[in-house]
Parts: structure tokens; C-alpha cells; sequence
């Protein structure tokens, strides 16, 4: 969909993995230019910057405790944002991703509806990926929904979670259902322990692909992703996971969904959570 600068403070790296993915064109059928620097200038006039930039989860680490040393990152590479790509829409990948989220608008100073958080779209392809297995079933024919703060406290939604158009309730008892849910909350957990070292980054790559096209094209795709709230779900002042069409100017719609008591009251508790973070972790 366009030209790919990879940025990273290693030039080396940046550089490396570059021409490794610009040899892979002719295989796999794509053109385009992919460039590494270490050098924020050669960011300059991006209409989308990606930002992964931050210390991986180890095994055992929540989320949560990578905040320190990630907002520090994030103020560095914000302000880099800032000075070279003034008019870019910035999707955010780095953990703990809704506060990281917050935390780069605030530096970068943009309009809200031009920083966004990967998350949702992330969280619902675990939970599609784990319902396919338990049906018997191709990914392709699962849409699920996950909303919240990406970490322990998203919000999978069942009630709008459908197999081909069949509602999964249909086809998964309640005690399948349930356990889909939990593993999904737990879904970056479990790889980071499998791995050990690192945490995921396949899925979550083409994650936020999907946004960046979606952006570029001006697609105008319905997906969940964490967005600014002032009075929506009854939340203000937040990040936080809820579905929105995003276009060529970044969020340009937030989706109030109808939801249950309980539903709502989950919802409204992930967005607790980051709350009280931003405040006594963040200071905002």
C-alpha cells in the first residue's frame, strides 16, 4: 500500500530487516519500497506511523509493569513523530497499549482522533482463532468481538460473536464459551511463555496492517481498537477498546454498541483499571 521505513535505534537491524523483506517482493507478489534508519528525518511527511517501540513482556510480566520504562520510549519516539510527520495518523502497538495510547496523544499533542490503539483487532482474531478450533471450523467463517483495555480486563463479547452468521451459542455450550473468553484475556500470556523470550508479533503485525490500509485506502473499516472516549459507553478522558470506522482521517466514528448490564459494567471496569494507572503510574 506504500513506501515502509522501519526506524529503530539499532541502524543495523532497521537496515537488515529491511532488505531481507525487500528480497521477499518477487516471492510473494508486492512492490513498494522498504528503507531502515535510525534517523527520525527520513520519517518525514508519513501519513501513518506504526509504533512498536518498547521493552518486550518476559514470562511472568503483566502488561501493567512495563509502563515505566515504555512511557519514557514513547516520549522519545512521540516527539520524533512530532517534528518529522506533524500531519500523520500514529497507531500504537506498544504495552500497556491503552495507556501507551494516552500517553502518545498527550506527547504528540494530536487530535484525538488521529492516535489510535491496536488492540481489538488483535484480541478478537485470538478469540476467532479459538473458536474456529473448538467448531471445527475455518477462521475465515468467525466474527468476534472484543472490547476493553487490551490486558487481563478486555471484554470479549459472545452475545456478538457469530460462526458464518450463526450465533456461537448455537454451536458451543456456555462452559466452551466461558473457557474461549478466558484463554482469549491470557492470549499473550500464553505465547509469551512459550517463547520465552519476546512476546508475539505475527499476529499483531498484521493487526496493525489492517489498520494502516484501512487508513491509507480510506476503507472506512468497522474494527474494534482503542479510541478516545469523552461520554460514550459512560467513559471520559480514556483510552480504551470499543469499535469505530477508521478512514482516512483516523477514528472517525465511534460505534456505541448495545450492551447488557453486565456487559456494560465489564466495559466499564477495564476502563477503571487504566484510569487509576494514568493517574498514580502516569500522573495524568
Amino acid at each position: 500500500v506504500g513506501d515502509v521505513v522501519l526506524l529503530d535505534i539499532y541502524e543495523g537491524f532497521a537496515k537488515g530487516k529491511a532488505l531481507d523483506m525487500s528480497q521477499g517482493g518477487q516471492v510473494l507478489n508486492y512492490d513498494g519500497r522498504v528503507t531502515g534508519t535510525k534517523d527520525y528525518a527520513d520519517i518525514a511527511d508519513s501519513d501513518v506511523v506504526v509504533v512498536t517501540s518498547g521493552f518486550p513482556r518476559q514470562p511472568g510480566m503483566t502488561r501493567e509493569d512495563l509502563i515505566g520504562k515504555n512511557a519514557d520510549i514513547v516520549s522519545q519516539v512521540g516527539e520524533g513523530i512530532r517534528q518529522h510527520a506533524p500531519n500523520s495518523i500514529v497507531v500504537m502497538v506498544t504495552n500497556p497499549l491503552d495507556l501507551m495510547t494516552y500517553h502518545m496523544q498527550k506527547v504528540t499533542g494530536f487530535e484525538h482522533s488521529r492516535v489510535v490503539g491496536q488492540a481489538g483487532i488483535l484480541d478478537s482474531a485470538r478469540m476467532t482463532h479459538f473458536i474456529a478450533q473448538a467448531v471445527g471450523c475455518s477462521n475465515e467463517d468467525v466474527q468476534a468481538m472484543v472490547l476493553g483495555g487490551h490486558g487481563d480486563t478486555m471484554v470479549p463479547l459472545p452475545r456478538y460473536t457469530t460462526v458464518n452468521g450463526i450465533p456461537v451459542s448455537q454451536l458451543l455450550s456456555d462452559e466452551e464459551v466461558e473457557a474461549i473468553c478466558k484463554r482469549t484475556a491470557s492470549g499473550g500470556g500464553e505465547i509469551v511463555k512459550l517463547l520465552e523470550k519476546g512476546s508475539a508479533f505475527y499476529a499483531p503485525g498484521s493487526a496493525a496492517a489492517i489498520m494502516a490500509e484501512a487508513i491509507l485506502d480510506d476503507r472506512k473499516r468497522v474494527l474494534p481498537c482503542s479510541t478516545y472516549l469523552s461520554g460514550e459507553y459512560g467513559m471520559d478522558d480514556i483510552y480504551i477498546g470499543v469499535p469505530v470506522v477508521l478512514g482516512r482521517n483516523g477514528v472517525e466514528r465511534i460505534i456505541e454498541l448495545e450492551l447488557a448490564d453486565d456487559e456494560l459494567d465489564s466495559l466499564q471496569g477495564s476502563g477503571s483499571f487504566y484510569k487509576e494507572q494514568l493517574s498514580e503510574i502516569l500522573g495524568y
